[in-house]
């Protein structure tokens, strides 16, 4: 959800893909909207250099115009209208039913599961993202998950011991309420009533054994006891003890955490560049849990290939498959300060290494073993999930009661459902 903010796109997003070289049997090319910063878009124009250097069949021309990657599927719905596509664009994990639905997007099934590409070898919760309705649409490009950053200082300063792996949520309230003072707030929640509002609280709901959409995707599923539990519990944390500031713009908690003034934030490793260039002695911790089930939530983000004619959607597939391997993975992931996306990625030297630049990185790869489930494969997800955000931020600031808030947001929820078939 969360490091990839700027874009580069092709030039002329309306302009044709082919070429006459292609046309005539030569080299194979393939346009690749990244959706990357200057940063990352220098690692990925050294990555598509260095394939074509070793494959000059094929030559991959990363985008260069620019957008956001909040706008990217839109901007591919408009060049898809028109019959003209990238061949490979980078895709927020949340699109992946709305992209299942597209007769372009090619089928990566055979590309995953075939020998040496190491499918297995990527979390559960990636390709639970990845693969909608038996077919692969996408491989991985970005993974995160949620955990607790924690201030030390102000843990010292408290008198509070760090968290331990099998803390409670009780636990995190305690806490919260006793670093809460002098200008301190214990913990932060971003109540926009978008999905960065909304994917901290799925986790508590799977933690006890809930689920936010039934099987088939008809009607919502996150209204129960335990779901009113969760939120009674921000809400009393928010309203009763005072010790959660709350984001109404979800761009303030994270500065805030940074100058001192807030004590635990729930948040990805994406958070932690700007936290040791602040030199904030922070640790991290997982979620706190229910019954000891400390799930989170990962947010993958994909790499999807558009079917442009079959040369050129197996030579994107085939530099899918190259990108992904751990050598590549490291220079893209970990260079950058992002999590491998592969398991094998942290037995190479390069993981030690961003282990020791990124102190506690590896507590939020070890809790890639904790994001079990993906959030559902709606097509509506989107909408569903603002219906639950809005509850959330009406509970937590309206003070409406979380039984409330929750029963209107699975009647809206099901309406939307129910357009959406």
């Amino acid at each position: 959800m969360r490091g990839v903010a700027a874009l580069v796109l092709v030039a002329g997003l309306l302009t044709g893909c082919g070429s006459s070289s292609e046309e005539a049997g030569g080299p194979v090319e393939i346009t690749w909207w990244h959706g990357q910063t200057e940063l990352q878009a220098k690692v990925i124009e050294e990555l598509a250099a260095e394939y074509g250097k070793a494959h000059p069949d094929v030559k991959i021309t990363p985008a260069v115009g620019s957008t956001n990657v909040d706008e990217m599927l839109q901007k591919v719905q408009a060049v898809l209208a028109g019959g003209k596509a990238p061949d490979i664009a980078y895709m927020y994990g949340t699109w992946m039913p709305h992209l299942a639905r597209t007769p372009k997007v090619y089928d990566l099934t055979a590309t995953v599961k075939a020998p040496g590409f190491g499918w297995d070898d990527f979390w559960p919760a990636e390709r639970a993202v990845s693969e909608v309705d038996g077919k692969v649409i996408g491989v991985p490009a970005l993974v995160d998950n949620l955990a607790v950053i924690y201030n030390k200082k102000l843990f010292d300063a408290a008198g509070l011991a760090y968290p331990a792996k099998d803390w409670t949520w009780d636990d995190f309230r305690a806490a919260a309420k006793k670093l809460t003072g002098g200008g301190v707030y214990g913990t932060a929640y971003p109540v926009t009533g978008a999905e960065d509002t909304v994917w901290r609280f799925w986790p508590m709901i799977w933690q006890q054994g809930g689920s936010i959409a039934a099987p088939d995707g008809k009607k919502s599923a996150f209204n129960t006891p335990q779901a009113v539990q969760a939120l009674d519990l921000w809400s009393a944390m928010a309203r009763q003890d005072k010790s959660v500031y709350l984001d109404q713009n979800g761009e303030k908690f994270l500065p805030l955490f940074q100058s001192g003034k807030i004590g635990m934030v729930i948040a990805g490793p994406y958070a932690l560049l700007d936290f040791i260039d602040h030199k904030i002695p922070y640790g991290v911790q997982v979620l706190p849990g229910y019954n000891g089930n400390h799930e989170t939530v990962a947010g993958p983000d994909n790499w999807v290939v558009f079917d442009n004619g079959s040369r050129r959607a197996k030579a994107a597939a085939d530099f899918l498959a190259w990108l992904t391997k751990p050598e590549q993975d490291a220079r893209w992931s970990l260079g950058l300060g992002n999590l491998p996306i592969r398991r094998a990625t942290t037995a190479l030297p390069a993981y030690q290494k961003f282990v020791k630049d990124f102190p506690d990185i590896d507590v939020f790869t070890a809790n890639l073993d904790n994001a079990k489930q993906a959030r559902p494969h709606l097509p509506a997800y989107p909408e569903f999930s603002e219906k639950v955000g809005d509850a959330i931020a009406q509970a937590m600031v309206g003070g409406t009661p979380a039984r409330d808030a929750l029963a209107k947001a699975a009647i809206e929820a099901d309406t939307v459902l129910g357009r959406s078939r």
